[in-house]
């Protein structure tokens, strides 16, 4: 378990839901998917690049993610990430991105 820290550090960060509208190949040097996600009108859309290849595009295209939207944009080789999409490993190796139980608005925020 991580140190404990303050609710003011965790409101800190802006978790929204967005949805991933778009996925391909990036051009970093380990295999990650940079997808699209829309995070309504008020946010628009936005990069993130993550390790998401043990799912196909296709299924990724469409699903309801949660993300941190304001850790700035990290450059990831040639590429810009915008945005953390939240996730966990899976026993396989690989990523399971953290998901909505039920359709929620694009940009909603988390609490």
């Amino acid at each position: 378990m991580k140190e404990l820290t303050s609710f003011d550090s965790f409101s800190s960060l802006d978790i929204r839901v967005g949805t991933i509208i778009h996925v391909e190949e990036s051009k970093t040097s380990k295999p990650t998917w940079k997808m699209t996600i829309d995070f309504g009108e008020e946010l628009g859309k936005k990069i993130s690049c993550g390790a998401y290849t043990n799912y196909q595009a296709s299924e990724l295209e469409g699903v309801q993610v949660i993300c941190v939207i304001n850790l700035g944009t990290r450059k990831m080789g040639p590429e810009k990430s915008e945005v953390l999409v939240l996730g966990i490993s899976n026993e396989g190796g690989g990523t399971i991105p953290l998901t909505t139980f039920n359709h929620a608005k694009n940009g909603q925020e988390v609490f």
